[in-house]
């Protein structure tokens, strides 16, 4: 299962919920690897897989990924293929919390094998409205956050489905169906 969506959509709530909730799905998070360093508290292998700048281009070469992105200058982000192989080996459903261009990129790869959701805030006003209230960006990070989520906002076409977040409880129960009806076919 692949979603993506413009910061502060709900994605990442809408997926919290459907694997804490909703266990007999057997949901497993897949945790993207990245060429930053730890923030915090994080640790390897919980948040990410933190690689250094040379073993992410040794892991590039050698065709280790799913898909991968130069977010920044030395700053790759990426999914690896034995870490998503491993989760599925053992029963597992995958999901694919990422960025757009790599929600289709992963699409590409496994084609009718996954299902890709797109979690849509209801305007570009609202979106706004949720990121001046979540209290956390500068007004300059929203607005690069804002032009950032129209750009990514054209992708939508290219997933399975969109769901439109305009009300989190409708958006969990549409998310559920869809996620439920594609593991039962």
């Amino acid at each position: 299962m692949i979603v993506s969506a413009p910061s502060g959509s709900g994605k990442s709530t809408i997926v919290q919920w459907l694997m804490t909730e909703h266990p007999e799905l057997k949901l497993a998070f897949s945790i993207s690897a990245t060429s930053r360093k730890p923030r915090g508290t994080e640790q390897n292998g919980v948040e990410y897989y933190f690689l250094s700048v040379e073993e992410f281009k040794e892991r590039i070469a050698h065709g280790d990924f799913l898909e991968y992105e130069e977010v920044y200058e030395g700053g790759f982000y990426g999914t690896l293929k034995a870490s998503v192989e491993k989760m599925l080996e053992d029963g597992y459903n995958v999901v694919f919390d990422v960025d757009v261009k790599g929600g289709v990129n992963i699409k590409k790869f496994y084609g009718d094998e996954a299902l890709s959701l797109f979690i849509q805030p209801p305007s570009v006003q609202e979106l706004r409205h949720r990121l001046i209230g979540r209290g956390t960006d500068t007004m300059e990070k929203i607005e690069e956050r804002l032009a950032k989520a129209e750009y990514e906002m054209t992708f939508a076409p290219q997933f399975d489905r969109i769901v439109v977040n305009d009300d989190l409880d409708t958006a969990k129960a549409e998310t559920l169906a869809l996620v439920q009806d594609f593991l039962n076919s």
